[in-house]
């Protein structure tokens, strides 16, 4: 008697005179079916076929069995009890302890230690007023920037001194490489690159000769840069706008208008700034002598890394207007900001094409002047007698830097 071949999900009953019947895979409908889904009892033959049978069947099919392991993993009262024990007795030896004066600061509520181990989120709001207390200090005395990865600055990176611009000052075409080669390449991508267009001369953007104090200006520039960096952890995309009144807020020229005519009074103002009471917390006058370091690095690194240093900050005070756009102000606050973002840029840009005209020996002259600085800066911070700008800031304002034709 010849096989039977079914297709119905009836089962067949077999005896010596009635061979078994076979059924067909319910899937591609070529095959035998040799097995049967556990969920909807459809028979397949193969994995493929199991897999392409139903993916919602599938699908949840797993997800069910991923949840069942998680609810067994879910610790018990009992557990939650030992922890919380066992965190309540390191707090107690830890505060018996009388090397550790700041002991206290760490230690949590009953309630909040709770709500931790239980996987819930814990805000400001879930803590008492002695625990916003202690973190509020933590925040002020810079603990908590401890627990962030410290950003490597891209002007202290090899790379940094093989940047190469073409003779007109824009990036040069960079050849087609495979994604291999690519990731082996030692240019990091975090270098920022340069113009897109070839800079103008200085002779189409004024009619007089350029100022002799541009360099000057520079130098306030780059520590403007250099700080906001530094405090945006490299990533000043997440808020142009944040980052972009930063920098105003650092630059003396940038932001004030201020025309500072020697190197020391262009850094002492940019450190009066770092020291004021809306940064200080950040790291006072040790972070600002360090920032005085990243100038000089950044302006021993020539011409082309001065450009691209420049063109990123272009970029973050562009992208800044463009946010400013889209937020909701009272238009005269707008107003303002948009006219002090537009007059940066112009100035920017203006720096960026007079540094494209500059000899190549002038960046390690000025390098060292920066690093020479730095000694007397460190008395006059001792001494807290900052030469002042305010006075030199109000009397140039209003004064173009850049004479337009």
């Amino acid at each position: 008697m010849a096989e039977t071949i079914l297709t119905s999900d009836k089962p067949s009953n077999s005896s010596p005179l009635n061979p078994p019947s076979r059924l067909i895979c319910h899937v591609c409908q070529k095959q035998f079916s040799q097995y049967t889904c556990p969920r909807c009892n459809s028979r397949y033959c193969s994995l493929h076929c199991y897999k392409s049978h139903s993916l919602r069947c599938t699908e949840s099919f797993m997800r069910e069995n991923v949840v069942d392991e998680l609810r067994q993993l879910q610790p018990d009262d009992q557990t939650k009890r030992k922890m919380l024990e066992i965190l309540k007795r390191v707090h107690s030896e830890e505060e018996a302890d009388p090397l550790d004066e700041d002991v206290d600061d760490l230690t949590l509520s009953d309630e909040t230690i709770q709500k931790i181990l239980s996987g819930g989120e814990v805000n400001i709001n879930d803590l008492s007023l002695e625990e916003k207390k202690r973190f509020q200090r933590a925040m002020a005395s810079g603990e908590l920037s401890k627990m962030i990865e410290p950003w490597d600055p891209w002007w202290l990176k090899p790379a940094a001194r093989t940047i190469c611009l073409n003779k007109y000052g824009a990036r040069l075409v960079q050849p087609t490489v495979s994604p291999e080669d690519d990731a082996e390449s030692n240019q990091p991508s975090e270098i920022p690159c340069g113009p897109e267009t070839p800079l103008p001369s200085l002779c189409k953007l004024i009619s007089t000769e350029p100022s002799p104090l541009l360099a000057v200006h520079l130098v306030d520039i780059v520590y403007s840069y250099c700080f906001t960096l530094r405090i945006y952890n490299g990533d000043w995309q997440s808020d142009a706008l944040g980052s972009a009144m930063v920098v105003l807020s650092i630059s003396c020229v940038l932001g004030q208008a201020g025309h500072p005519e020697t190197v020391r009074e262009a850094l002492c103002y940019c450190l009066e700034q770092t020291c004021s009471p809306a940064y200080r917390h950040i790291g006072g006058l040790l972070f600002g002598l360090a920032l005085v370091d990243d100038v000089a690095n950044l302006l021993s690194l020539g011409g082309p890394a001065l450009i691209c240093m420049l063109c990123d900050l272009q970029r973050m005070i562009v992208a800044a207007e463009r946010e400013l756009k889209s937020e909701k102000q009272r238009k005269l606050r707008q107003s303002e900001m948009k006219s002090k973002l537009k007059l940066a840029e112009r100035k920017v840009y203006f720096i960026m094409c007079w540094v494209h005209e500059q000899p190549v020996e002038s960046w390690s002259s000025l390098a060292t002047i920066v690093s020479s600085e730095k000694s007397s800066l460190t008395e006059y911070g001792a001494n807290k007698t900052f030469p002042k700008t305010e006075k030199n800031a109000a009397e140039n304002k209003g004064k173009a830097l850049i004479e337009e034709m």
